[in-house]
């Protein structure tokens, strides 16, 4: 899986899963800020990566993920 497809399916199921708009989902923006993200929005978001991704995650492999680059790079290299 390439990065850009990383990128454009990050994209597709985020916007829909917390209701933000696409245009928001940039490389240097704040994962966390962005999403509003609570504890339990990080275990909806590890479902959602296992279903989207098909690898199995915890919320702690997040911790020092800040921006959506850090987590389509972490993403990426899981992948890879």
């Amino acid at each position: 899986m390439t990065i850009e497809e990383i990128i454009e399916t990050t994209q597709e199921f985020l916007s829909e899963e917390f209701e933000i708009d696409k245009s928001e989902i940039t490389p240097e923006n704040n994962l966390h800020t962005t999403l509003d993200l609570d504890s339990l929005d990080y275990v909806d978001l590890v479902v959602i990566i296992e279903e989207n991704f098909g690898v199995k995650l915890t919320a702690e492999d997040f911790k020092d993920v800040q921006t959506f680059q850090q987590f389509y790079d972490f993403i990426y290299k899981v992948k890879n």
